[in-house]
């Protein structure tokens, strides 16, 4: 896989408004997963900036690689190929019976809005794997005591700690506009306190019509009353799951997340109307 190499991650972070310029940062890229993984650290002209960086960037992409060459149905060796054929469960890795059991569990959580089952009746765990991939690199970073930084898979982002070290200052994820991809929504601050904090977005404005769910014996396509979904949650699984099921269960699944889980919602209706909780209310207003 090639990386390159960016003075800043394409669309995230946006800068600082307690900065005139934004934050110095270096940001390294690659593909996997079918989409393009981007880690982004705060430079502050120290010699071992960029090395940190690539080490940390490979400690990334093992995790990905690693995840996608057992989960990937488009990988014809992967166990998850596997698994949709004769394979049986109980002939599975531990591993792989783990995130299963993960995405089930989401499925009953979310009263069926998430599944991990394709209308096709395919086993298919991508929906939960990216984000458990995202969780995974996040705990080589820890290890390898790397604290502050942001990693970016395809519009899902988890940060830690601070784009200005020791300052607190939080990180500024930008979510797209669906209507208008060259403009944002909202900038919405995450971490900054050492702790991390995770946002994703589903939507159809890019892939169509991909969100299924399932119900009544059957799993199934369906066209739903938003077009976009972002939620900030503490973890970045929580918050991939409940994007997802948010597009595919609409205002009610709303209702059930926000009841439910310590999460905050930016939605998009077909018309283009916002539905905000309070935290991006403010933070559209900021």
């Amino acid at each position: 896989m090639q990386r390159t190499s960016e003075p800043a991650p394409a669309g995230q972070p946006v800068p600082s408004p307690s900065t005139r310029r934004g934050p110095a940062l270096r940001s390294r890229t690659f593909r996997c997963m079918g989409t393009v993984i981007s880690l982004a650290l705060p430079d502050n002209g120290a010699p071992r900036t960029v090395p940190v960086l690539e080490g940390a960037t490979a400690a990334v992409e093992r995790v990905f690689t690693e995840l996608d060459a057992m989960f990937s149905l488009y990988r014809p060796d992967s166990e998850a190929c596997r698994a949709s054929g004769d394979m049986t469960l109980r002939d599975a890795s531990s591993a792989f019976r783990a995130r299963f059991a993960d995405a089930t569990g989401w499925r009953l959580l979310t009263e069926g809005f998430f599944t991990p089952e394709r209308p096709d009746g395919v086993l298919d765990l991508s929906g939960i794997i990216k984000g458990h991939a995202i969780g995974q690199a996040a705990a080589a970073l820890d290890a390898a005591g790397v604290e502050d930084w942001c990693l970016n898979a395809g519009a899902d982002v988890l940060v830690g700690g601070s784009p200005v070290p020791g300052s607190g200052t939080p990180w500024l994820a930008g979510i797209v506009d669906p209507l208008d991809r060259a403009s944002l929504l909202s900038a919405f601050p995450l971490g900054g306190g050492g702790r991390f904090e995770a946002l994703a977005t589903s939507g159809t404005s890019e892939r169509g019509d991909h969100i299924w769910r399932a119900g009544l014996g059957r799993t199934e396509f369906r066209r739903t009353e938003f077009r976009q979904a972002s939620v900030v949650a503490p973890d970045i699984v929580t918050a991939d799951v409940l994007a997802t099921a948010i597009v595919a269960g609409g205002r009610a699944m709303v209702d059930w997340a926000t009841d439910s889980w310590d999460v905050e919602v930016l939605a998009v209706l077909g018309n283009g109307e916002l539905l905000a909780t309070p935290g991006f209310s403010a933070a559209r207003g900021a």
